[in-house]
């Protein structure tokens, strides 16, 4: 390089070298490449996608797992103590200072070395009718000898929960079978068989004649409303639902004769199980929902049990205070309660956010207007489900119950919590989030589009209608899936316009008009917090906690996921178009 072109040193005044110039020179602020920064939001993204996937692992895991069948244990203490049960979790833990001091030297001594901690495993002991507890907590310093017997067996009862012990006798039909496995699991099949028979015979068939019975009594107060209950008019009326009362009555003593008779078969098929510590119990065989030695089963039919408790939770109904059996009316409610809300949300949303945007002459008011949306969105859930209650269930719903259903007050059809009144709270809590969507969507849509339309001499509702709201409608879409997945996992609001905690008669049956919109239902929300912290025991309904979640997630991802490929087919037919 020449020496025109090389670069020359910077010199203080005298001449020499200026070092402290050159060096000032040679710094440049960090900031000024945007390196912090980015670092930083890098950073902040990972953390938080680390957060939801270990979230979701969480969840999934122990959802997962939730049914697979555990081996059992039989635990004898150094006190002599035996117990029996099903080990679920360990931990280490301080042990207590007076606790400790009342241990053997050597055990001491171990635990000081290590700190004051000792491990300790959780067995479900089940067999809450007799210990009256589900779960006990057993140290390892308290253990003297672990072992896995074959013959141990676990057993999941309609009622009381699990038990753990061995059979000590099975009667099908006042005949002995405990000898025989073959015939112990085919006298089970058939008292479950029986038992569903007679559910169906109480639930349906007798259900349907007192439906049909209060039915002849309401129209009959509903005529001596209208008119005079001393007429002859209403005389014959009388006469009429007597004699139908009647004939239902027949009938129904029949069905409950045949439910008795049915019950008093049931009652000769008996299962006795002795548990680990001598005590006897004995109950109806169908009152046993499954078994199995938990030891001495092959990988076959451990996926034989798995799927089964899946099944089980999909389509039965909740038993125990709900930390048993299945979840099948919570998922309809869930799944009901969302759809309504999408199809009542998506007209208000869609008209008011059409007005604003193509009617409204926009100025302070307009501007009011859209403030006070986007504040709508910040108001607590809470707010809503005090407003629907007040509003849609006491003041709109009892106006309906006092002009269409008279003759069923004092109590309430519409004036309560129902179907529909959490439909509509949800459809309020969820619409700015539909107008703001939806409003963004028509002003993408390019002016020409619009202009072309009017100058080809279509009118104004015409453009909208065949241009305008067509290209905006994958945007409108994405507002609905927004809209759609808050809803679904809102449980505040409906704590107090509908939802409860046990509701196995779906809002759906055979009798007009089929689907019941006033009437309380189930959701996997509520189901959620009721399980985890309203349950008598918190171990107990932890796994189902959690596989409850993974359903309500599974639910809003196939909901969420479909309306997506609506969406995306949408895109796709005016992909020409500015989206």
């Amino acid at each position: 390089m020449s020496a025109t072109t090389a670069e020359k040193p910077a010199r203080d005044a005298h001449g020499a070298p200026d070092r402290g110039r050159a060096r000032r020179e040679r710094v440049t602020d960090l900031a000024a490449n945007g390196e912090p920064a980015q670092w930083l939001l890098g950073g902040a993204l990972a953390v938080g996608l680390a957060m939801i996937a270990g979230l979701l692992g969480l969840i999934l895991w122990n959802g997962i797992v939730t049914f697979w069948p555990k081996p059992l244990e039989v635990v004898r203490l150094v006190n002599g103590t035996v117990i029996a049960g099903e080990p679920t979790r360990s931990e280490a833990y301080k042990v207590p200072a007076e606790l400790l001091e009342a241990l053997p030297p050597d055990t001491r001594a171990g635990i000081v070395r290590n700190g004051g901690f000792a491990d300790r495993t959780l067995y479900k002991v089940g067999n809450f009718d007799i210990y009256n507890d589900d779960f006990r907590w057993v140290s390892d310093y308290e253990v003297a000898e672990r072992s896995r017997p074959a013959d141990l067996v676990f057993l999941e009862r309609l009622e009381w929960g699990v038990a753990i012990g061995r059979i000590s006798k099975v009667v099908a039909d006042a005949r002995d079978v405990t000898a025989d496995r073959g015939a112990i699991a085919s006298a089970h099949e058939v008292a479950r068989r029986r038992w569903d028979t007679i559910r169906h015979i109480e639930r349906r068939r007798i259900g349907d004649i007192n439906y049909e019975i209060e039915h002849e009594r309401l129209a009959l107060r509903k005529l001596a409303l209208q008119a005079s209950n001393s007429g002859p008019v209403y005389a014959a009326a009388e006469a009429r639902a007597n004699v139908r009362i009647a004939e239902l009555g027949k009938r129904y003593e029949a069905l409950a004769g045949e439910a008795v008779a049915l019950k008093q078969v049931d009652e000769q098929s008996t299962f006795a199980f002795t548990e680990i510590g001598g005590a006897e119990k004995s109950q109806r065989l169908s009152g046993i929902v499954r078994y199995y030695a938990a030891n001495d089963i092959g990988l076959l039919d451990k996926l034989a049990i798995y799927f089964s408790r899946w099944a089980e939770f999909l389509t039965d109904e909740p038993r125990e205070a709900n930390t048993e059996g299945g979840v099948l009316p919570a998922i309809f409610g869930t799944f009901t309660m969302t759809l309504l809300m999408v199809v009542l949300v998506a007209p208000f949303g869609v008209i008011t956010a059409l007005y604003l945007r193509e009617y409204a002459r926009q100025g302070p008011i307009v501007s009011a207007v859209r403030i006070s949306v986007n504040n709508l969105a910040g108001v607590p859930a809470i707010v809503y489900g005090v407003f629907g209650l007040g509003f849609f269930a006491y003041i709109l719903g009892g106006s309906i119950d006092q002009i269409f259903f008279p003759e069923r007050l004092p109590s309430p059809t519409f004036g309560t919590g129902g179907l529909l009144w959490s439909a509509l709270t949800l459809a309020l809590l969820t619409v700015p989030v539909v107008i703001v969507a939806t409003e963004e969507a028509l002003a993408a849509v390019p002016r020409s589009t619009r202009e072309g339309a009017l100058a080809c001499g279509a009118s104004k509702w015409q453009m909208i209608q065949r241009i305008v709201l067509p290209r905006a409608m994958p945007g409108i879409m994405t507002g609905l899936i927004l809209a759609m997945a808050r809803g679904a996992g809102e449980v505040a609001p409906l704590m107090l316009v509908g939802v409860v905690k046990l509701a196995p008669e779906l809002p759906i049956d055979h009798h007009f008009p089929f689907l019941h919109l006033e009437r309380s239902f189930m959701h996997l929300g509520f189901h959620i917090f009721d399980v985890g912290f309203q349950s008598r025991n918190s171990e107990a309904g932890k796994p189902m906690v959690f596989v409850t979640t993974l359903l309500l997630i599974a639910l809003i991802f196939v909901m969420n996921i479909t309306a997506i490929m609506v969406r995306n087919r949408l895109k796709r037919r005016f992909q020409g178009s500015t989206f």
